[in-house]
């Protein structure tokens, strides 16, 4: 039987659900929400109040999925004895799966309701968009984590979709620059991912979770997670085409420190130290969004 952890936590509690929505997650959120605005501005369109809305839907919509990937990770008895990743709220007791199911529904409505607000800036297609990532964040944790949707889903929703969307509801177009932001965030954020099923991979495949490093190995888990930090800052350069120069060059900085994570993440290659890498790839992830989105706005 799963050893509880030695902290005293009221199960259902309010510390129980900070827990719970990994509050440490939501710089993934955030971060294209801020991008897209920085490029809202530059093409003198910014408006705050769907800056303001994009940025609490993207934060509302990512604790749901992290209550989600809880609750369903618990059923589907994912989170097994030899877990490495930070421990889970239903699997530890904190939170009872009937409490969780509450949870998730509230934080939906919460999400859905400040979507709403985004309608006098924008089209009813937006409600589409809405329930696309409604009915993606139940989809993620049940099915498609499990047969190697992951990084795609990465990409369209921690990229295109938040990037494109916030841009979209100040300014109703998009441009080839959002298109270059989009494939920025959702390639450095997709390093965490990466680095997650890195360091689960073979407790992934004990659980028949075809995620691509379980799919190809080792090795290629390990470069792939280089490329993805290479090519985040690749696709900066394309800003100088639009003379955005500091958008191109002030996120070139990220790569010293994305290559000197991926040598400890190398050296560690498995385990729970890898934790620590999941903090300083964190870390880099925000530094790629605060040079990028400055250099957007150095640029004006």
């Amino acid at each position: 039987m799963k050893t509880k952890t030695p902290i005293n936590i009221k199960t259902n509690s309010l510390i129980a659900w900070l827990l719970a929505a990994r509050p440490q997650t939501l710089s993934a959120a955030v971060i294209p929400v801020a991008v897209g605005s920085a490029l809202a501005f530059v093409d003198e369109q910014f408006k705050l109040w769907p800056t303001i809305a994009c940025f609490l839907f993207a934060a509302t919509m990512q604790i749901a999925a992290n209550l989600i990937n809880d609750l369903y990770d618990f059923l589907k008895g994912s989170d097994r004895e030899d877990r490495l990743g930070p421990k889970r709220a239903c699997a530890e007791g904190w939170i009872t799966p009937k409490a969780m199911k509450w949870g998730i529904i509230i934080t939906l409505l919460i999400a859905s309701l400040i979507g709403l607000t985004l309608l006098t800036y924008a089209g009813w297609e937006l409600i589409l968009i809405g329930l696309v990532c409604i009915i993606f964040a139940f989809l993620y944790t049940t099915v498609l984590s499990y047969q190697g949707w992951g990084d795609i889903l990465v990409i369209l929703f921690f990229g295109f979709v938040p990037v494109g969307g916030t841009y979209y509801v100040q300014t109703l177009s998009w441009s080839s620059n959002v298109t270059a932001a989009a494939l920025v965030c959702g390639f450095v954020i997709n390093t965490l991912l990466v680095l997650n099923n890195y360091r689960d991979r073979q407790e992934d495949k004990k659980s028949n979770k075809k995620t691509l490093v379980v799919r190809f190995g080792e090795p290629f888990g390990r470069y792939f997670y280089l490329l993805l930090g290479f090519l985040a800052a690749f696709c900066c350069l394309w800003f100088a085409t639009s003379k955005l120069i500091y958008a191109a060059l002030l996120p070139q900085i990220y790569i010293f420190p994305h290559f000197t994570t991926w040598r400890k993440m190398v050296e560690l290659n498995h385990g729970v130290e890898l934790n620590m890498i999941l903090k300083e790839t964190s870390k880099n992830i925000l530094l790629m969004g605060f040079l990028l989105t400055i250099g957007l706005l150095l640029s004006v």
